[in-house]
């Protein structure tokens, strides 16, 4: 099942000069191993692609359930040079949130997921 990664954890964001910073924080124990396991800097790379120009770097905090990540030459020069709205790299997390996961059927109906819809349509109720 197709989910956004939202659903999983939360997240921040910030800078350090040209480096962005992006903490993905489990919301569950039991999705730690599984975020550890699929979110890969080459996966991160790729969903950042049009924005990263550096490489990712990742760092594992399992006793807080969270995985730090630090992508690099992403925020056009650093706070005090870039000519880009967020300068500070705080809408990181949001757009990391929004990344889709395929999680087995037997977690995604464990741990209740509902089904991301990619067709920019609301269900009516």
């Amino acid at each position: 099942m197709k989910v956004q990664l939202l659903q999983l954890a939360h997240a921040r964001s910030g800078d350090k000069g040209d480096t962005a910073n992006v903490g993905i924080i489990a919301y569950k124990e039991e999705y730690y191993p599984f975020l550890e396991k699929i979110l890969t800097p080459q996966r991160v790379k790729k969903h950042f692609t049009d924005i990263c120009k550096g490489e990712v770097e990742r760092f594992e905090l399992p006793n807080l359930w969270a995985l730090n990540f630090l992508l690099h030459q992403s925020l056009g020069g650093g706070g005090t040079q870039t000519l880009r709205h967020d300068a500070q790299g705080k809408t990181f997390s949001t757009a990391f949130l929004r990344m889709e996961v395929e999680v087995p059927d037997h977690l995604a109906e464990k741990w209740a997921l509902k089904v991301h819809s990619t067709s920019g349509k609301r269900k009516k109720i």
